[in-house]
């Protein structure tokens, strides 16, 4: 009896000590795993067991959260929804979460350890902190100047503080409601299957995410090479240059719009436009000139995050001659977000030392107290100090003498750049709208403002669209918002 006493006891033993060791290998080594696995429900529940922390705009909150009554308890609200979309994106118990939501999600949720009291409080207690807060750089007032400015058509308008990077503006049009995505109904299903059926792609975000042809206001990037690696030196001289152009190595014949460009000066080329001393000028600066110049103002930066990640703007590292003289007018595989242009024209008007672009100011606790600062270092100098000098008095000669007259504001110094966008099968698709520009308020030493607007604007009669015409209004509206203060 007594060994079969012992036999029993060692089995129990033996499956006490197998039941610890399955335990250990589930929590340890399993942990992980299991956790992420979507059958597993419990991460969710903790997730929505609270109130999401909030984005704010200056300090107005413009997310919320409301109690459900189900399982999740809490969901996201938005005011302004489409006002402030391309900002926050969604956060969405069905569908997960998109740009500033999903940047900054760890924060939001409570799950980020600054919240903590102590370090790896989170991870040893596996907890929560209440959520904390995202305070960004927009102002709210120039926001909403680009939002009615576009009237819902097909664009994008970005807008930075050139001394810091600041964004002050982000905007994408037509927009959508985040709210709509919240939760997890059949409601939520039928918004989203709308959204993503749309021809207008609303949940596009155009500034960020999208790359246009950016025609003539490439040509700013072109004068800053030009200038900087002495092919021009004085501005006003005259350049050897014919018009039509005869793109090299080809029979083909680059003509320009703009009457006055044969053998036009620098500054003449960048008041009116022309297609043919830009193009040549790429031509005589060289490919790998151009890219280096391209590359300061951030073009092929494929790590750029703001800190949702940003599209590249592409300017090619291999091409003949005939190709760099088209992507030298912001044509051929020339790409860029509205963003990237935002830089080009920030790096000239802070005397070509280029910022990097945040959108967040701060992230603060529950209570308040500020954990991590916006990041705004330097990202690159984009021309020298000489050349970007140069480059404001002839963008402010386009605003009072050229093609973006449109673009003026009285007793304020305005720099601007027009671009029309050549795109399609033989061109033959509406040119997109480009205005680049830079405000700079009487008795101030520093730019308030430097943005980038562009209107695809698919309705409009071919021969009415232009930068100077579409996107230089809109832009004279933010600037104008920015200037206020």
């Amino acid at each position: 009896m007594t060994r079969c006493i012992r036999r029993a006891a060692a089995f129990c033993l033996l499956l006490l000590v197998a039941l610890l060791l399955n335990a250990a290998r589930v929590q340890l080594f399993e942990a992980r795993e299991l956790d992420d696995n979507p059958a597993n429900r419990r991460d969710a529940i903790a997730r929505y067991a609270q109130p999401r922390g909030d984005i704010l705009v200056g300090d107005q909150a413009v997310t919320g959260s409301r109690e459900t009554g189900e399982q999740l308890d809490f969901e996201r609200t938005y005011r302004h929804g489409p006002l402030y979309a391309p900002v926050t994106g969604y956060a969405s118990q069905t569908y997960g979460t998109t740009l500033l939501e999903h940047a900054e999600d760890s924060v939001l949720s409570g799950a980020s350890p600054l919240l903590a009291p102590l370090p790896l409080w989170n991870e040893l207690t596996r907890s929560r902190q209440p959520g904390g807060d995202v305070v960004t750089t927009v102002k709210a007032s120039v926001q909403r100047a680009a939002y009615d400015g576009l009237r819902g058509r097909r664009g994008a308008v970005a807008a930075l503080e050139p001394s810091t990077g600041r964004i002050l503006a982000l905007v994408s049009t037509p927009s959508y409601d985040p709210g709509r995505l919240s939760g997890t109904g059949p409601a939520a299903a039928e918004a989203w299957g709308r959204l993503n059926a749309s021809t207008s792609l609303p949940m596009l975000n155009r500034a960020i995410r999208q790359t246009y042809p950016p025609g003539s206001t490439f040509k700013i990037v072109t004068a800053a090479a030009a200038l900087d690696a002495r092919v021009v030196t004085d501005a006003d001289a005259p350049t050897d240059t014919p018009s039509p152009y005869v793109l090299p190595g080809t029979t083909t014949t680059l003509p320009d719009e703009a009457s006055g460009c044969a053998e036009a000066s620098l500054a003449q080329a960048i008041r009116v436009s022309c297609n043919t001393v830009m193009a040549r000028l790429g031509v005589e600066v060289g490919l790998g000139g151009m890219v280096e110049a391209a590359e300061r103002f951030g073009f092929n930066d494929t790590a750029l995050r703001i800190p949702s990640g940003v599209a590249k703007s592409n300017f090619d590292t291999r091409m003949s001659d005939d190709q760099l003289a088209l992507s030298s007018i912001g044509q051929f595989d020339t790409t860029a977000t509205p963003l990237q242009m935002a830089m080009v024209a920030s790096a000239v008007a802070n005397d070509g030392d280029l910022r990097r672009p945040h959108l967040v100011d701060r992230v603060t606790t529950h209570d308040g107290d500020t954990v991590r600062q916006g990041d705004a270092g330097p990202y690159e100098r984009a021309m020298s100090p000489s050349t970007a000098l140069r480059l404001q008095r002839m963008m402010v000669d386009v605003v009072e003498n050229g093609t973006g007259s449109n673009a003026a504001i009285d007793g304020v110094r305005v720099g601007g750049k027009t671009g029309t966008a050549q795109h399609g099968v033989d061109n033959s698709g509406t040119p997109y709208a480009w205005f680049i520009s830079w405000a700079q308020a009487p008795d101030t030493g520093r730019p308030a403002v430097a943005l980038a607007v562009v209107v695809e604007d698919a309705s409009a009669d071919r021969a009415d669209i232009s930068g100077g015409g579409s996107a230089a209004p809109i832009a004279r509206a933010v600037m104008e918002a920015a200037l206020d203060g």
